[in-house]
Order: structure tokens, then sequence, then C-alpha cells
């Protein structure tokens, strides 16, 4: 009798220890999928805006505020060192365990190292006869809009910060109004007014700063106002704040070395500008904005992933995070399908259509560039995890290697094939560090390296997308064309893809609708 009732409770345990992983996966991809349809929003705005300024600007205009963006965005990660990735993991666990002293501890940490790194960065750059200037391109002009968008770096860092701050309180809403909505359109508004009044491009560096600056503000009284209604404020004393000051930078530094060497875009930029000039610099430059659309929905869901996946391991439920990880992998692989559809199966009539034949070169690099990101998605959150599970030696190792693969290879293309050369040298580094840390999952307990179960799926999404390329390849067709065979792709991927995705399970409401019940059931 006693064994029938530990046997009963031990199942009821486990009932509730699947319902606890379902949930969390349940209420993960719930959110990201909000903050997905703020992001489509915010893609859409901010894409029209760098369309309208590539057919306004010229080719070496375009090409010098790209170099300074790039320059921009390499300074802006030594900036925050890690720290929103350290954000996103160690303020939930402390927030789930009541340690309120580290939360606010950590929170003023980081934020006040950001602003100290971001002010020496610009001191460094604006110095007089300053070395940095030694290794920059001689172009005057994208030199002077380097000046100016230099003040970027810590205001960039900081929205950063907020941004996971936000989404380590799990406020899905306040990103997508902040971030997708209101900052998205006052850049528009900026860029288009400034087309209009047919300004020069040293105007365009001002607009980002003002937008910038703004976004630091509204992120600011958001936040305060989230900790308010949560009770969180009313634990912060002066006092008894604590600053794990070992333990943050313990994980950032490895952190930051990992994401300086993933940021391959900035090396070939710098790279094109020192072996060629500004018109390479936009041919390379141009796309990457298209190519790096293909890691947009990955770009949302990791914002709820790693405090969801941080949350699990603070409880040892390792299962919990194979579950979470597979499950966003495949909703990430099948959404993001029809981008990839398009920047990589439909590569050269999508950029002739955009930017002009102008730049028409630049749709093989598109290609490339956009293989190489989707590869980010259908690996799902292979490093994000290893970091989670404190495994992040190995990350920085990977990362070690794939950055010294990409210079050499940057060094052997660049110089003689210009912007392809960058393009499949990065495409390549990317993938192969994805393959390293897809096989590094093998040392996290728990967690699998694949699914057997979504390898059908993983199948068809590459045929689908190979059978795209060829018939563009064989057969150049018009952006309709394009459009529409991507389209009947892309639907095909989800009429075969959402048993998997188990929709009615994570949207329940759906199954009120008779449309939308025939579609996703």
């Amino acid at each position: 009798m006693e064994t029938l009732v530990e046997q009963s409770e031990v199942e009821q345990s486990d009932r509730v220890k699947r319902r606890a992983e379902g949930e969390a996966t349940r209420k993960g991809i719930r959110g990201s999928s909000l903050l997905l349809v703020g992001r489509l929003l915010s893609i859409g705005i901010n894409f029209a805006a760098q369309v309208l300024m590539v057919r306004y600007l010229s080719t070496t205009a375009y090409g010098a505020l790209g170099y300074a963006l790039s320059m921009v965005d390499f300074c802006q990660a030594y900036a925050n060192i890690g720290f929103k990735r350290a954000i996103t993991r160690f303020v939930p666990i402390y927030h789930e365990k009541g340690e309120y002293d580290k939360l606010f501890g950590t929170i003023l940490l980081v934020v006040g190292t950001t602003v100290l790194i971001g002010l020496a960065i610009i001191v460094a750059v604006h110095a007089p006869a300053s070395p940095v200037s030694h290794f920059l391109i001689h172009d005057q002009r994208a030199k002077l809009l380097l000046l100016i968008m230099i003040f970027l770096v810590p205001i960039g860092a900081l929205n950063e910060l907020l941004i996971g701050l936000c989404a380590s309180f799990a406020s899905p809403r306040a990103i997508f109004f902040c971030s997708h909505l209101l900052l998205p359109g006052l850049k528009f508004s900026v860029a288009l007014l400034l087309i209009l009044e047919r300004r020069d491009v040293t105007l365009f560096a001002y607009g980002y700063l003002f937008c910038g600056a703004l976004g630091v503000l509204i992120y600011s009284a958001v936040l305060l106002r989230l900790m308010q209604r949560q009770g969180v404020l009313q634990y912060f004393q002066l006092k008894t704040l604590q600053a794990p000051a070992r333990a943050i930078f313990a994980f950032t530094i490895p952190v930051l070395v990992s994401d300086l060497v993933a940021m391959h875009s900035a090396v070939d930029v710098f790279l094109l500008g020192h072996f060629h000039n500004t018109s390479e610099v936009a041919a390379f430059r141009v796309v990457l904005s298209a190519a790096r659309l293909n890691t947009m929905v990955l770009s949302i869901f990791v914002l709820l992933y790693t405090p969801s996946a941080a949350r699990l391991f603070a409880k040892s439920d390792y299962a919990g995070i194979n579950t979470l990880y597979w499950r966003m992998a495949v909703w990430m692989a099948v959404f993001s399908f029809p981008i990839f559809a398009l920047t990589f199966s439909m590569a050269q009539p999508l950029t002739v259509f955009l930017y002009g034949v102008r730049y028409q070169r630049s749709g093989m690099i598109l290609a490339l560039l956009s293989l190489g990101y989707y590869s980010n998605v259908l690996s799902g959150f292979n490093g994000e995890t290893l970091r989670v599970l404190g495994k992040v030696r190995y990350v920085v190792t990977i990362s070690l290697i794939a950055a010294i693969t990409n210079v050499a290879a940057n060094l052997l293309l660049i110089p003689r094939y210009g912007a392809l050369g960058a393009a499949i040298s990065t495409a390549g580094t990317i993938i192969l560090q994805n393959i390293l840390l897809q096989v590094g999952l093998r040392q996290a307990p728990g967690i699998h390296l694949f699914e057997r179960k979504y390898l059908s799926l993983y199948l068809i999404i590459v045929f689908s997308a190979l059978g795209l390329f060829f018939v563009q390849f064989f057969s150049p067709s018009r952006i309709y064309v394009a459009l529409a065979l991507a389209s009947l792709g892309a639907l095909f991927v989800f009429a075969i893809g959402k048993k998997n995705l188990k929709i009615a399970d994570t949207f329940p409401e759906l199954q009120r609708l008779p449309l939308m019940r025939l579609i996703f059931t």
C-alpha cells in the first residue's frame, strides 16, 4: 500500500514538473512572439529608412556612413563588455532568490562601468595624434562621421543594458512599445526629414545621436516604472548594496571576448576600408542589414530565452532547458524561413529592387551572408545555453578559433576579391563556429545535440531553400515572381512544420477561431 502511495506521489510530481517545463516554454514563446510582431514593425520601419538613405546618398557617401556605423558597433561591444548577457543571467537569478542587495548592486555596477568605458573610448578617438587614427580609413568624410558618431558608443551600450533589464523583469510590452515602435518611428522621421530637406550625410550622424539619447531617457523611465509595479524598488537600500564584481566580471570578460570575435562584419568593413575604398565598403554594407534579418526572430527569442533558461538552471531542471531549447529552435527555423528564402534563394532580384542596379553585384554577397546568419537560427541558442550552464571557457575558445579563422580568411580573400571575399570568409566562419558550439552541447547534462524528431523538418527547409536558389540562379526573375516563389516555399515549410510548433498548445485561444483552427491544427 505504501509503495502504491509513493508511486502515485512520484507520478504526480513528474506531472507537475512537466507542466512547469511546458509552462516556461509556453510563456517564453508567447512573450517572444509579441516581441516578434514588434520587431517586424521595427524592421520594416528601419529597413524603409535604410533604403531611402541608400537611394538618396551616393555610393561613397553611404560607404562612409556604413564605415562609421561599423566602427561604432565594434567599440560599443567594448563599452558593454558582455554586460547585457550578464544582466539577463544574473538579475533573474537574484530576483528569483530574493537577493535584492545583489540585484541592485549588479545594475549599478554594470551601468557605471559601461559609462566609464564609453567615455574612455570617446576620448581615445578624439585625442590629438591618437594612435587609433593610424588604423582608420584614409577617407576624410568617413573619419568626420566617425568622430561624430563615436558618442553613440556609451549611448547605444546603455540602451542595450536597459533592454536586457526590461527582459529580465519579463516585460515584453515595454520592449514592444519603446524599442519596436517609438524609436524606429522617430529614426525614420528624422531620416525622411533630412532627405526631403536634401541635407548632407553629416546631419544623418547627428540624427542618430539624437534618437539614441532619447532612447536612454525613455527606457530609464519605463524600467523604473516596471520595477515599481513589481514591488522591487522598495527593497533598494544604498547601505546594503552588494556588487558581486568577481562573479560578474568572471562571466562578462570571457563573454566580451566571444562577442568581439563574433563581430565579423566590423572586421570585414575595417579591412575593406584598409585595402580598398568606401565604394567597396558600400557594396558589402548595403546588404548587411538584409542578411541580418535572418537573425531577427533569434534576436527576439533570446531576450526571453536566457532569463527563462537561467531560472530553470537555478532549479537544476536540465530537461526543462532541453525542451525550451529545441522548441524555440524549431519556432525560429520555421518563422525565419520566409526571410531566408528571399535573402538567400532570391537574393539577386531583391538586391536590385531595393537598392538599384548600381548595387547589382551585391546580390551574391547577400546570399552568402544570409546563409551564414541563418545557420545561427537552425542551430538554436547553443552559445547562450552553454553560457547559462557555466561553460563559458568552451564558448570563448571556439570564438577565438572562429576569430583567427575569419581574420586569416579575410586577409587572404579581401585584397583580391574585395566585398565578395569578405562575404565568403564571414559566412564560412559563422557556419564553422555554430558547428563547434553545437558539438559543445555534449558537455551539458540533459541537453541533446539534436532532436531526431525534427530531422524531417530540417531536411525540408534545406531542400526548399536550395530548390528556390537554383530556380532563381538558372532563370533570373523579377521581384514579383521571386516574392511569389518564396511565399510558396514558406507556406510549404510551415504546413510541414506546424505539428512540431504545437501552436495550439502555446496559443489555446486560437482554437476559438474556426479559420485559425484550420490553419494551426
